[in-house]
């Protein structure tokens, strides 16, 4: 006969689950893998690249000095001083431009009317076209010397606090007569005090910046003077024309006070109104500026070509 009264067991067993470790290794493992593949995709592109692609990226992210060697000297220059291999340093080295006399025949170069050329003119035709390569070669070192020029000039500003309010008024460009430098009003900000012939002081620490650097350069210097239409005299002796000429020579004189030589200056001119950078609006403030121009340099003439 069976016991009722035994006690029934019941035995629960409790499962232990493993504790979560997180998913932190997996990031690790992608950044890792991430490295990696930069990496040899980076390995890649440089064994892919010529030398001279490398040389010109090492240019391009170079920092923007104007020569390689700097001194720990103060003034305009930075310690820095302007030589052959800041263009190298902005833009990358550039080709040298020369011109082949012996490509054309001389013939066809100046035409054979009576089928044949004397002596005298065979000597003047390679005159001629030494003077034209020389001419060539010139405008390639006035290219370089111009790119320095302008990024020296640029720094020479930067390094000038009180010139960053009036960045807006300096603008230095390249065109085909050389490097145009501008000094130009705008509205409410005006370089020269209303009817004066003196810059303001900042106005004149900016033109006193860039005497140095202009000096450096063998480039003849044009100064030229602006104004714009509308503008009212209380001299009746006294207008635009002197205004701007008057202006064009108080630059000249702040350029040789600190270190612009006389016998660069090729012309210092007076305007007036004939010539405004606006020509649609002759009453708009940029019109009233002062322009200097580093002029490209001519080339010899050789005595037997000249008039």
């Amino acid at each position: 006969m069976a016991n009722f009264d035994q006690p029934i067991i019941i035995k629960k067993v409790k499962k232990h689950k493993h504790a979560h470790h997180g998913g932190a290794w997996k990031i690790a493992y992608a950044d890792f893998v991430t490295a990696m593949m930069a990496f040899f995709l980076l390995l890649w592109l440089i064994s892919m690249t010529t030398p001279e692609q490398k040389e010109g990226l090492a240019s391009y992210f170079a920092p923007p000095n104007i020569s390689p060697t700097t001194s720990g000297s103060g003034g305009l220059m930075g310690g820095t001083a302007l030589d052959d291999s800041a263009d190298a340093l902005m833009r990358g080295s550039a080709p040298d431009v020369t011109v082949d006399a012996s490509v054309t025949p001389k013939g066809e170069e100046f035409g054979t009317v009576t089928g044949a050329m004397s002596g005298r003119d065979q000597l003047q035709g390679n005159e001629f076209e030494a003077a034209n390569a020389s001419q060539y070669d010139l405008k390639a070192d006035d290219d370089q010397g111009f790119h320095s020029a302008a990024a020296s000039i640029r720094q020479a500003w930067q390094s000038l606090p009180d010139i960053t309010e009036i960045a807006d008024n300096l603008i230095v460009e390249e065109t085909d007569e050389g490097l145009n430098i501008r000094i130009i009003d705008q509205e409410g900000r005006p370089m020269f005090p209303e009817g004066s012939k003196y810059p303001n002081e900042v106005t004149r620490q900016a033109i006193a910046a860039i005497a140095p650097i202009l000096q450096k350069l063998s480039s003849p210097v044009r100064i030229s003077g602006h104004t714009a239409a509308g503008g009212v005299y209380a001299n009746p002796r006294y207008g635009s024309w002197e205004l701007s000429a008057d202006r064009a020579n108080t630059v000249r004189q702040i350029l040789g006070e600190f270190g612009l030589a006389d016998d660069r200056v090729n012309s210092v001119v007076g305007r007036s109104t004939a010539d405004p950078f606006f020509p649609n609006d002759p009453y708009m403030a940029a019109n009233e500026r002062v322009e200097i121009t580093l002029l490209h340099e001519e080339p010899p003439v050789p005595a037997g070509l000249k008039p």
